[in-house]
């Protein structure tokens, strides 16, 4: 028991740590288009195997990282792609003349479930083909992600649709891009939004009648109003794969393009002979007139500014005097008026003959001079005796609303 314990603590520690060799078909050719599956069901294998011991067998989202060795990027032809943790990867890109020779790509596989970590060595040996692929037509297909293309069986089914077109069967995929890498817009997360795929493929045949359709001016006329262009070989294409013709686009690599000219000389250049020779210092220059307008153009506005905010400020105010004057006699009058009519009101509440408010006199009857309550006596029409307050009624009853 002890010695499988340590057995299986060993190779998990192995499969864990240790570096693994993969070799599979990875020829890529200079110019054509390479595809490397990094098959999550592979990965899933290469994860501790204590788990097969009860017969229990998981599909765990993996996520792959991918480098060239010794680097921490990939090289520059080549690309990675993976659509979610829990589909396939994939590694493809077309190698230039300058990436001649041997690659190693390390390949680390990372389970989400468990965070086990795999790390694969991939050995790429890019060399050439000897073909010579001069015509190249690169079409669009705008509903098609570029992991939906990148598998071996969908790019023959596609060629096989293009043999009818091009009339040939002499057919290399050149690249394969996505999109998004050429200026595209990242699609909204709806059913049926695609990022769309430029397939660029490649023959030594010339290009065919139908292909050339596409360049017509009628047909390049009706893209330019929105319109589908008339072709005849529309329709030998697959239901499910549409491209648009209005996005296709041909190169002609047998028609040598002229090299860019070169510079000219001009009077910028200098003559090869000859010693340089500076120009006199230009003569002395005068700056009063430069001063006057500059200095004393703002100093003169400024003063007749300040003369007539002085005269606003200092000598009108004869009026504003003149009304401060007479306005200490105004507050007199008005303080005088008010006190007037003061004592008229004092004078006139002294003599009223109207007796006070019972309300104020509790226990007593200034009209009578008696010490009972006035609630005691009996009702009298007279208003002078009516109480106020209809708790003298009754003083223990309550009054509050209910």
């Amino acid at each position: 028991m002890a010695e499988n314990r340590s057995w299986v603590l060993f190779v998990t520690a192995v499969c864990l740590v240790s570096s693994f060799s993969a070799h599979a078909d990875t020829s890529p050719r200079v110019g054509l288009l390479f595809v490397y599956e990094l098959s999550k069901e592979h990965f899933q294998n290469e994860f501790p195997p204590f788990l097969s011991h009860y017969g229990i067998t998981y599909n765990d989202p993996i996520v792959f990282k991918c480098n060239l060795q010794n680097y921490p990027d990939l090289p520059r032809w080549l690309r990675y792609s993976q659509r979610s943790p829990g589909h396939d990867g994939y590694l493809y890109g077309t190698p230039a003349p300058a990436d001649q020779g041997r690659t190693v790509i390390e390949v680390t596989a990372i389970n989400r479930r468990t965070y086990d970590t795999v790390r694969q060595r991939i050995p790429f040996t890019v060399a050439t083909h000897g073909l010579r692929i001069p015509y190249q037509v690169e079409f669009f297909v705008p509903k098609r992600d570029v992991e939906e293309v990148l598998p071996s069986q969908i790019q023959k089914n596609f060629l096989n649709d293009l043999e009818a077109v091009w009339a040939t069967n002499r057919l290399y995929v050149v690249n394969i891009t996505s999109a998004l890498d050429r200026g595209g817009r990242v699609p909204l997360p709806l059913p049926g939004l695609k990022e769309g795929v430029y397939i660029k493929v490649g023959s030594d045949v010339p290009f065919s009648r139908c292909l050339l359709q596409a360049l017509e001016p009628m047909n390049q006329q009706r893209c330019s109003q929105h319109l589908r262009p008339i072709l005849s070989c529309n329709e030998w294409f697959s239901p499910h794969i549409h491209i648009d013709w209005c996005n296709v686009t041909l190169t002609d690599l047998t028609q040598a393009t002229p090299p860019a000219p070169g510079p000219t000389p001009g009077s910028g250049i200098l003559p090869s002979e000859g010693e340089y020779d500076p120009p006199d210092s230009p003569e002395d220059r005068e700056f009063y007139l430069d001063y006057m307008c500059s200095i004393m153009i703002p100093l003169v506005l400024a003063l007749i500014l300040f003369l007539i905010l002085a005269y606003i400020m200092c000598c009108r105010r004869e009026g504003v005097e003149k009304r401060d004057a007479k306005t200490p006699d105004i507050q007199l009058y008005h303080h005088q008026t008010i006190h007037d009519n003061t004592d008229e009101l004092r004078t006139m509440a002294g003599g009223r003959s109207v007796p006070r408010p019972l309300s104020t006199l509790p226990m007593f009857n200034t009209r009578t001079g008696e010490r009972m309550s006035p609630l005691q006596r009996p009702f009298d029409p007279d208003s002078s005796h009516i109480p106020l307050i209809l708790a003298q009624h009754d003083p223990n009853t309550d009054t509050l609303p209910r």
